[in-house]
């Protein structure tokens, strides 16, 4: 299924799965159940682990996928999708930065980009450690506050978006059907495209180094620029996946 790449982790968490289906790997999650706190996941990635964690994916890169989901956007609650972040969640913790194709489902609102919705599916890019960005850390409790007024917002966020690298649009084709997505991630600036068709152009590339990631889960994020932050998890009572026949990573 993938060229260009070490053999993958798998990550199943609870009622997280993965298997083959009929020529493709199938991440599933099933049966999960927000009151009882169980974070579900399925997801295969290219991170290596340790005292000194290793990410070994560099621009300039090529990542093509062939992938379906079980259902449409809108069906699938929590959150999925494919390409390359530096797992920010994993110790020590850093600041996010990723490439990628990003599906979240409400209640999760992370409007990241000025006018894209806070959920769905998207094609995204982000990076929040760039200098720009840390030297915004302290002026975060006298900006924010401001943010709650819609002048203030359509005034100073576009700046904030800049400092932090965010670049992102929803992507309309149907999420339950077999699609080819490609991200060319550049250097400086990458693209996104699905079915041959760019959805996503001139987008600033994040730094390497990344590892690249695909997976399925449970859970919902709130993260607002008017200081909105919540974690949760979703109930899934049937079935849901994520279905790849083809992983393609091809540098230069």
């Amino acid at each position: 299924m993938a060229t260009g790449a070490p053999p993958w982790r798998h990550l199943m968490i609870r009622q997280g799965r993965c298997e083959w289906k009929e020529g493709a790997l199938r991440l599933e999650v099933a049966s999960a159940r927000a009151r009882a706190l169980a974070y579900a996941d399925a997801q295969i990635d290219d991170y290596q682990p340790g005292r000194r964690p290793r990410f070994i994916r560099r621009p300039p890169l090529r990542l093509r996928v062939q992938a379906r989901f079980s259902h449409p956007a809108g069906g699938i609650r929590g959150t999925a999708g494919f390409g390359f972040w530096n797992y920010p969640i994993a110790a020590p913790l850093r600041p996010p930065r990723a490439i990628w194709f990003f599906y979240a489902s409400p209640p999760a609102d992370l409007p990241l980009a000025q006018g894209v919705p806070g959920h769905g599916w998207k094609a995204a890019v982000i990076d929040t450690g760039r200098p720009q960005a840390l030297a915004l850390l302290p002026l975060a409790p006298l900006v924010v506050p401001l943010l709650h007024a819609p002048t203030l917002y359509r005034g100073l966020y576009p700046l904030i978006q800049r400092a932090v690298s965010v670049a992102e649009t929803l992507v309309h084709a149907p999420m339950e059907r077999w699609h080819e997505y490609v991200i060319e991630w550049g250097p400086r600036v990458s693209r996104f495209l699905v079915d041959g068709r760019v959805v996503l152009d001139e987008a600033p590339s994040p730094r390497g180094p990344l590892c690249f990631v695909s997976w399925v889960d449970n859970q919902y994020l709130v993260v607002t620029p008017q200081g909105r932050v919540r974690w949760g998890l979703l109930d899934v009572p049937e079935r849901q996946w994520l279905e790849l026949a083809a992983v393609d990573l091809e540098a230069g």
